[in-house]
């Protein structure tokens, strides 16, 4: 018998790590918009999930030790391999679920811009992701959350959205 069923047969919820960090009062993650100017004109960086392949932005848990947008520039890093300034205050939030081993729970991005400096070659998910510098509008129309696509729509009809 495995830790999980010895758990459930004991009348215990059995959960893993993650769902253990994952307490309902407080699903939070945070996520990086990385942007850079190219001719005059705004570009965001979109990444594939690596379950599913659909257009994202790099986002994780909270870290311990970081703030929230230290950790939005750290998954920036891991995910799509760019650094840059992250901005202190979030440009704004959108909610989505997460699928876990058995259920779903409800969390809410706080969306940090990353103005990115740089673009590294080799990062810890290189082989994983593919990643594409799009205009905000674009972005807006492969993302699957309607949140996301909201604030990528706001930005793209900006004048000076980080100005």
């Amino acid at each position: 018998m495995d830790q999980s069923q010895s758990a459930a047969a004991a009348g215990g919820a059995a959960e893993t790590d993650k769902e253990r960090r994952l307490d309902p009062s407080a699903l939070a993650q945070y996520a990086a918009l990385p942007y850079r100017e190219r001719d005059g004109r705004l570009e965001v960086l979109l990444a594939t999930s690596r379950e599913t392949g659909r257009w994202v932005i790099p986002k994780g848990w909270p870290m311990k030790g970081k703030k929230p947008h230290e950790a939005a520039a750290q998954e920036a890093l891991e995910e799509a391999g760019v650094k840059g300034k992250a901005a202190k205050k979030p440009l704004g939030s959108y909610q989505y679920w997460k699928r876990l081993k058995e259920h779903f729970v409800l969390v809410t991005v706080q969306v940090y811009p990353l103005q990115v400096a740089k673009q590294v070659k080799r990062f810890r998910e290189a082989g994983v992701r593919r990643l594409e510098w799009v205009s905000p509008g674009e972005a807006a129309l492969r993302v699957d959350e309607a949140g996301l696509a909201a604030l990528l729509t706001r930005l793209d009809e900006a004048t000076h959205p980080f100005a």
